[in-house]
């Protein structure tokens, strides 16, 4: 049986500056081997020692349609930065000036001749990816240029947030081709609502930026050459946030949303917030704040 925490256990100023330095020290978050089986030509992954990370799917000569092994190398990069230490900020875009035109035409043709059960087992591939990329702790951010069709569409609305470059186009084609989209849906109902779901689906028209922010599929459009720009205020604005509290904060939105707000909500949330005022993190941001200063993670 583990002892009750003591009152000195739980003592806001319980731990030393140089202990809360090196727990909370934003370390490099990429620093583990990758797996034997990673393809760095058709995902690559880039990082800073502050904690952002670059995912850019890599076939510009295919307009980053993807196909079995770039889903594979996706779901990789995202179950990675699962387990990747002190991540704060997560940007996925594709390479050469197109996020994603969606499914690439061969790997379409090639499941045209497959049984239901290997088309199944195929879609999970995706289904997996996009649970993966949706589980990052991070603050994940699409950044779309040109183009995000499909299930490239379905990519941005797994993210936290997305923006796109103005005269950027978007599709949900499927039902042109007789199919659907299925395992990209649980996403972009959760951006966009049922009901403009129920529209995007079913007329399979292409939209362009400013009606993908008006559908709630992007946060923002920005002017031509601002990509940058846009990037470098992100990465500035979450620098003073605490890394393992903005994944107990991504986390929490999860848990709660859709719950009835009865008891049992209001005793779990409670938890929460107790355990993060005891965390090394709690416990050094309260700190920082009282002494007027950066608390170690934002130094």
């Amino acid at each position: 049986m583990t002892d009750k925490p003591t009152e000195a256990d739980l003592n806001a100023l319980d731990i030393t500056d140089a202990e809360a330095a090196e727990i909370n020290a934003i370390a490099h978050p990429l620093l583990a081997d990758p797996a034997p089986d990673a393809n760095d030509d058709l995902v690559q992954i880039d990082s800073t020692a502050d904690g952002v990370v670059f995912v850019t799917i890599n076939r510009p000569d295919k307009r980053n349609a993807f196909d079995a092994p770039t889903i594979a190398a996706l779901y990789e990069a995202f179950e990675t930065l699962q387990g990747a230490d002190k991540v704060r900020l997560v940007f996925v875009r594709g390479a050469g000036g197109t996020f994603s035109a969606g499914a690439d035409l061969g790997w379409m043709k090639d499941a045209a001749g497959w049984s239901e059960s290997d088309n199944r087992d195929d879609a999970m591939g995706l289904a997996k990816m996009l649970k993966a990329l949706h589980d990052v702790p991070a603050l994940t951010c699409a950044i779309v240029e040109g183009a995000a069709m499909g299930g490239g569409a379905g990519i941005v609305a797994a993210c936290d947030m997305a923006v796109a470059v103005e005269g950027s186009r978007f599709a949900f084609s499927e039902v042109k081709l007789g199919l659907i989209p299925a395992t990209i849906a649980p996403y972009v109902v959760e951006a966009v609502g049922a009901r403009r779901a129920r529209q995007l689906f079913l007329s399979a028209n292409i939209f362009d930026a400013d009606y993908a922010a008006h559908a709630g599929l992007i946060d923002m459009v920005l002017p031509e050459g601002s990509v940058d720009e846009f990037i470098s205020m992100l990465t500035d604005s979450i620098s003073a946030n605490a890394p393992g509290a903005m994944g107990d904060a991504k986390r929490l939105v999860n848990d709660v949303v859709g719950h009835r707000i009865d008891h049992g909500l209001m005793e779990d949330t409670a938890k929460r917030i107790a355990r993060a005022r005891v965390s090394a993190e709690g416990q050094e941001g309260v700190r920082a704040f009282l002494e007027k200063r950066k608390p170690v993670w934002a130094q």
